[in-house]
């Protein structure tokens, strides 16, 4: 027996899908002159697109008529970097100075209106005894951050 869905019902969730959330839009602001990001053009590439989608996990919990921009002004990563040549990077975490740091300016908007704006510095000195949700993830001290700003700021003005 098939299981075929119709084009018309994958055309209706598709367009139901697409509806249904928040428009994100993520920038990178001299990605290259930024503290600390990965020094391979392969691994800075992965961690824009790694942000990009977390950002997007987080629209969701908006309305849906509102969009989210965001602009990542600098980024600290948690950690410090021991560079292996020519494999990859380690990153160390120590708990002390090498916590993590984003700059960033945001909108929210509703029918090209913004909302709420703001620029913030996020740092979180106490990263390592935080309870984090991300602990799995790659760059799960920044999530963290970053859900936090986004529940207080962002989620607080709904």
């Amino acid at each position: 027996m098939h299981h075929l869905i119709h084009p018309a019902v994958i055309a209706m969730l598709t367009l139901a899908a697409s509806t249904a959330s928040a428009a994100v839009t993520v920038t990178y602001v001299n990605t290259e002159k930024m503290t600390d990001v990965p020094r391979f053009e392969t691994d800075r590439k992965s961690m824009e697109i790694n942000f990009r989608e977390f950002f997007e996990e987080l629209a969701t919990k908006l309305p849906a008529d509102q969009d989210l921009k965001v602009e990542i002004l600098d980024i600290d990563l948690a950690g410090d970097v021991f560079p292996r040549v020519p494999i990859r990077d380690v990153r160390v975490t120590k708990g002390s100075y090498d916590f993590p740091r984003i700059h960033l300016r945001y909108s929210i908007e509703q029918d090209g209106k913004v909302l709420r704006s703001g620029e913030r510095e996020l740092a979180d000195r106490n990263y390592q005894l935080n309870v984090n949700s991300y602990r799995n993830e790659m760059y799960n001290y920044e999530k963290q951050m970053l859900s936090e700003w986004f529940k207080k700021d962002v989620l607080a003005g709904n």
